[in-house]
């Protein structure tokens, strides 16, 4: 198997202090996140930082590992040596995360038949049955479209079923703050590491699958943003700057000479946020005023004799 070199992973030199050690971690926690991360193998990076700090945090865990030395290169092929770590206290696996998901070098070393596993059998041995993760759980998260645009903080209220003290099952209700980035879509799921339902090896996760409600004029098409745009018959004709709305405020929209109903223009960058930012879509709407005074209507009269103008000489009809 191949030996990891957790302090290179982090960052850090072997004699990096505990909280040096966490805001390393931290720092590549947040940049290989699988659910904001857009970072080329973000998922297995976010495994492998995971996997390092579950040992430099642990002081036993820590002490052990080092014992390897620092010759090691991370890559090379390593194998511990017979009887190595005998006679010290054992590091239990698991932590926050336990072992499920580590390396196979992870668990030569901390895994229950490893010589710093916990029941202290022997390097080699027959591997022992991986404890159960509790199970995830998911909920929807509905959000309005300027949540999703701007971010939230939001409270979740969960009801939960949990062991009694006769061993019967309880519901209780408990309380989460999950902050929500800027720039979610429908569809995407957060992860609550760690908020699932329980198990022997730890709880597992809760995955909150975002829906977006519908909007009175926005509608969203991933990270893009469509607007149906209403305008005079004389500001398509002639063109105009239309004081348009979007996520972020309303910004002036030039209309060409000659636009037609249904015509589609571009916003650059102003969907929702994210690496690459959504664009905005402008479809015009050419809304006739109404004939409903003595004054419209006799300038309805007048276009009709002055103007020509045939709506359907393209079908032949004329």
């Amino acid at each position: 198997m191949e030996y990891r070199d957790y302090y290179k992973i982090l960052g850090v030199s072997r004699s990096a202090a505990e909280d040096e050690i966490k805001r390393a971690y931290r720092k590549l926690a947040r940049k290989f996140h699988p659910d904001v991360s857009k970072e080329k193998n973000a998922e297995a990076r976010f495994k492998e930082v995971a996997e390092a700090y579950e040992v430099l945090r642990d002081k036993e865990k820590r002490a052990a590992y080092d014992q390897l030395g620092a010759d090691y290169v991370g890559g090379q092929q390593f194998r511990p040596p017979p009887g190595f770590g005998a006679g010290r206290g054992h590091a239990r696996g698991g932590g926050a995360g336990g072992e499920q998901g580590f390396s196979d070098f992870f668990s030569s070393l901390f895994g229950e038949a490893a010589p710093f596993g916990g029941f202290g059998g022997q390097a080699g041995g027959p591997r022992p049955r991986p404890r159960a993760r509790g199970e995830d759980r998911r909920a929807r998260l509905e959000l309005t479209l300027e949540e999703a645009y701007a971010g939230i903080g939001r409270e979740l209220r969960l009801q939960q079923t949990e062991a009694g003290p006769d061993g019967r099952g309880a519901s209780r209700e408990r309380t989460l703050r999950v902050q929500v980035p800027a720039g979610v879509t429908a569809g995407q799921v957060i992860r609550l590491a760690g908020q699932g339902s329980p198990g022997p090896a730890g709880p597992g996760d809760l995955l909150l699958e975002v829906a977006i409600l519908p909007h009175a004029y926005f509608r969203p098409e991933g990270r893009d943003i469509t607007l149906e745009l209403p305008v005079a018959p004389w500001e398509a004709a002639l063109g105009a700057s239309v004081s348009t709305p979007t996520l972020g405020g309303a910004v002036d929209l030039r209309i060409p000479a000659g636009a037609r109903a249904g015509q589609k223009m571009r916003l650059r960058g102003r969907g929702l946020p994210g690496d690459p930012a959504g664009d905005q879509f402008v479809i015009l709407k050419v809304v006739l005023p109404p004939a409903d005074t003595p004054r419209a209507r006799e300038l309805y009269e007048t276009l009709a004799k002055e103007l020509p103008f045939d709506p359907r000489a393209e079908l032949g009809a004329g």
